[in-house]
């Protein structure tokens, strides 16, 4: 019973049923924020999200019969149990917030669809790397603050007046956010020589250490994809295997047979 329900787990046809539905219940989700179709619709948009979240629960259960405690090892399946559990604890009172949180099932698409399993996973094997520009972005942007609160923050106390508050306007800076016109000429205006903090600043933050950061990811998808690969093709060396030696053996018994039927007709030619 156990391996019947594994194999259609795996079959492609249940993906597409799963996926199907993932994607309607994120329609039916985004239906509900708006106040005239709740209005008109609400009870049948209630019906279709409890009704979705009714066949979540026994999908879930489903898996952790088929696969057992390998079910509770496995993070994308702890992910899945996780956002159907949020969905199951009552949206009343202070536990309210977690209303908002049943868009999370759309996200089930992550752990229902390879490919992007992929993705997240290269993300996940970035961070490691990404570890040591995040302490490079803190150094650049701590030194960069100090710096520009003591140059800047008499004149413009209401973006560089604290430390905090200099971060923040860095931070905006380097997103690229109204950073000319809403910042840096404003502070030209006063400190005409400006322009050699906020353009050097711009160059490391936006451009090298971003680009850092784009490096790194780019590099752990592509292991992450070269380790997929590289799996599958152990996969199928290893079913060629199998069927090399079946064949050997299908062969050594072919031969045995026709060894035992050529010892027999020489002693039915003996005996005649």
């Amino acid at each position: 019973m156990r391996e019947t329900l594994v194999r259609l787990l795996a079959s492609r046809l249940w993906e597409q049923v799963i996926i199907t539905i993932i994607v309607l219940n994120s329609i039916v989700l985004g239906l509900m924020t708006y106040p005239g179709i709740v209005a008109a619709y609400g009870p049948v948009l209630r019906f279709l999200d409890a009704v979705i979240l009714a066949i979540f629960v026994v999908e879930l259960v489903v898996r952790i019969y088929a696969f057992g405690p390998r079910f509770f090892r496995d993070p994308w399946s702890l992910f899945d149990f996780s956002v159907v559990a949020i969905a199951l604890i009552p949206a009343t009172g202070p536990f309210q917030v977690l209303r908002a949180l049943r868009i999370l099932r759309a996200l089930r698409l992550i752990s229902t669809m390879p490919a992007l399993r992929r993705v997240v996973g290269g993300l996940i094997s970035a961070l490691p790397g990404m570890s040591s520009i995040l302490v490079l972005m803190a150094m650049l942007f701590y030194v960069a603050a100090v710096m520009g609160t003591n140059l800047f923050g008499q004149s413009f106390p209401e973006w560089f007046g604290t430390l905090s508050a200099s971060l923040y306007t860095l931070f905006q800076v380097m997103t690229l956010e109204s950073w000319s016109m809403g910042i840096v000429r404003p502070v030209m205006e006063v400190h005409p020589q400006a322009w050699a903090f906020f353009v050097p600043f711009i160059l490391l933050s936006t451009y090298a250490v971003l680009n850092l950061f784009i490096g790194v990811i780019v590099s752990a998808m592509q292991q992450e994809s070269e380790a997929s690969a590289s799996a599958d093709r152990q996969v199928l060396h290893d079913d060629t295997v199998t069927i090399l030696a079946e064949i050997r053996a299908l062969r050594s018994e072919v031969e045995a047979l026709r060894a035992e039927g050529a010892i027999r007709h020489g002693r039915d030619g003996e005996t005649v």
